[in-house]
């Protein structure tokens, strides 16, 4: 994959983005650039608005009934909620990997074609080679390679996540969203989906929240910190952490409050 833009170039940036959920607003005026081919971090207590601010990139919250949403959302410069915006189309190259690993009740390599063939892939060596690709990239071939055809769910919790991964993977997104992929797995699985983090950047732009400071600090480059549906603070990762420049944020890394 091919990364045309140029280092300073955002692929997805906000202006005076807000929420409602009815009449509460979840997200204040948000205005921030994420930068291609990097790990970029939301963080901050429970129901600030990381998980609402991320679902706004590949327009999940139209799932909600009672959404308003006002400002801009831009990838590739477009704004992704102009009503000509195809949002089945934004969804294959803004994908998405949940908190709770969520494989379909299908056969390992079923799960992987399944977008493909969506998206019209019908030959079964294009399929093959889509299958493995995105498996070995997902660090998860030489794991299942002799079970291709038994059910994903026979896989264990790590596994599972990166499979979903690697279903992420297999149409091919510029952006792949992580709402706390790691906050139901064991310390060893986390650490294989931290380590895939940092791999896919090369290829892709990665967006994650988590609750997990320690872990924004291991696999982020940019890091955002969130409170009462504001971002208080956004930049370079080593410096939230190490040079916060608002009170709020100090409070927060050193675990004074959250």
């Amino acid at each position: 994959m091919v990364n045309t833009m140029q280092e300073n170039d955002a692929i997805i940036s906000t202006h005076g983005l807000n929420l409602y959920y009815g009449d509460k607003q979840a997200l204040i005026d948000i205005s921030i650039d994420i930068k291609p081919n990097k790990v970029t971090a939301l963080i901050g207590p429970s129901g600030c608005g990381k998980s609402t601010l991320l679902r706004c990139f590949n327009r999940m919250n139209d799932l909600v009934d009672g959404v308003k949403i006002s400002g801009e959302c831009l990838f590739n410069d477009k704004n992704i909620y102009a009503k000509d915006v195809d949002v089945v189309g934004l969804r294959k190259k803004i994908g998405m990997v949940f908190q709770k690993p969520n494989p379909f009740p299908k056969s390992i390599y079923d799960n992987i074609a399944y977008g493909p063939r969506i998206h019209g892939v019908k030959n079964k060596k294009d399929l093959d080679e889509i299958v493995e690709r995105s498996l070995k990239y997902a660090a998860l071939m030489d794991e299942v390679s002799d079970r291709m055809h038994e059910s994903a769910m026979g896989l264990s919790g790590g596994q599972q996540q990166r499979l979903c991964i690697a279903r992420t993977l297999s149409v091919e997104p510029e952006i792949i969203l992580m709402d706390e992929p790691c906050s139901a797995l064991d310390p060893i699985a986390t650490s294989k989906i931290e380590d895939l983090m940092i791999r896919l950047k090369k290829d892709y732009t990665v967006i994650v929240v988590t609750h997990n400071m320690q872990q924004a600090a291991r696999v982020s480059d940019e890091t955002g910190f969130m409170y009462l549906g504001k971002m208080i603070e956004f930049g370079d990762t080593v410096q939230i952490f190490e040079k916060p420049q608002e009170e709020l944020t100090s409070n927060y890394v050193t675990g004074r409050f959250g």
